[in-house]
């Protein structure tokens, strides 16, 4: 059956119509393909594993865990906390490195395993500065130095002198070769030359409960932890690792305060995730990290820890873990590990 010519009319203009809709349908799906293609795997994903590299119920899991449900608000997504402890977080540190870079895993990273375990472990199998992506600081914290209330010294000055007089037999503990609290000493030993004593333990309790019973001299701890046995008269405090005193020990000098120039260290934690991330997902990590860090039930529960807040972009981070790596490198000199 033939058509009539206003039927051809008909059908050309519809399919001219059709034409033109689809034309204005496809330039209007251009932008947002152009979108997609520059920001592939910037989206939040909806499952975040935070890998922590120590065990379960400790300080660097406590912290995380405290963390990871305001951390799921932030991104608006969950994020689980999964251990994958080992060779001082080094394990864990590696397992993020072998994964995708597309945020579904990231590192809740210890100070320690960033700057410490480089200068220190024979068999790292990551460079951190090379293999993951700094995403956001989190959190900062000092480190006190106590001894025995038996020990017959006021201040670091008289410690030093004391441990002159006395090479070898001034031991001092932590919680294992390499540890922050470890290399704290050591710090201490290169800095003043005073001649003291490492005994490594297998956490820093132990370390503390032999302070206290007079088997070793003394020891560095976290202010959060130590503070109690401060309060309680146990031990006695001589100086804090950081620059500025303490909020939590007031009375307690630093170490540059006691005579010992340029000592200013502390432990602190990151989020990094693989290497190679899309910047634009780094910079929706760090803005939600942010937001996180400003809540004021999230610092107060810090803070009740010993622990301050730390906020700043992944240049930050990157710096003062380059920082950091490169004053251990001076402490850790004749110390290494498998």
């Amino acid at each position: 059956m033939k058509k009539t010519q206003s039927q051809n009319l008909e059908s050309t203009g519809l399919l001219r119509r059709r034409s033109l809709l689809l034309a204005a349908g496809a330039s209007a799906t251009l932008p947002a393909l152009s979108w997609a293609a520059g920001n592939a795997g910037a989206a939040i994903p909806p499952l975040v594993k935070l890998i922590v590299g120590y065990s379960a119920g400790g300080p660097v899991d406590g912290a995380a865990r405290l963390l990871a449900p305001a951390l799921g608000e932030a991104l608006g997504t969950q994020v689980i906390v999964e251990n994958r402890p080992g060779a001082s977080g080094s394990l864990g540190g590696e397992a993020v490195t072998r994964a995708a870079p597309d945020g579904a895993t990231i590192y809740f990273g210890a100070s320690p395993t960033i700057t410490i375990n480089p200068n220190i472990q024979r068999a790292m199998t990551f460079d951190p500065a090379r293999d993951l992506t700094p995403l956001a600081p989190l959190l900062a914290y000092t480190n006190v130095l106590v001894v025995n209330n038996d020990l017959p010294v006021r201040n670091v000055k008289e410690l030093i002198a004391y441990a002159r007089a006395h090479p070898g037999k001034v031991f001092y503990g932590s919680a294992g070769v390499g540890a922050s609290n470890h290399m704290c000493g050591a710090l201490l030993e290169k800095m003043t030359g005073a001649p003291f004593a490492h005994v490594p333990y297998k956490g820093n309790a132990p370390a503390m409960a032999d302070v206290m019973g007079g088997t070793l001299a003394m020891m560095f701890d976290i202010v959060a932890t130590a503070r109690t046995y401060i309060v309680a008269g146990k031990v006695r405090a001589l100086a804090v690792t950081s620059r500025e005193r303490n909020r939590m020990l007031p009375e307690v000098p630093t170490m540059i305060e006691s005579g010992v120039p340029d000592y200013d260290v502390g432990g602190w934690y990151g989020l990094y995730g693989p290497a190679k991330m899309n910047p634009a997902l780094v910079t929706a990590i760090n803005a939600a990290t942010g937001r996180m860090l400003a809540r004021e039930d999230v610092t107060k529960r810090l803070s009740d820890l010993g622990y301050d807040a730390w906020s700043g972009d992944p240049a930050a981070l990157a710096r003062k873990g380059q920082a950091d790596r490169q004053l251990w490198a001076m402490a850790a000199k004749g110390i290494q590990t498998e």
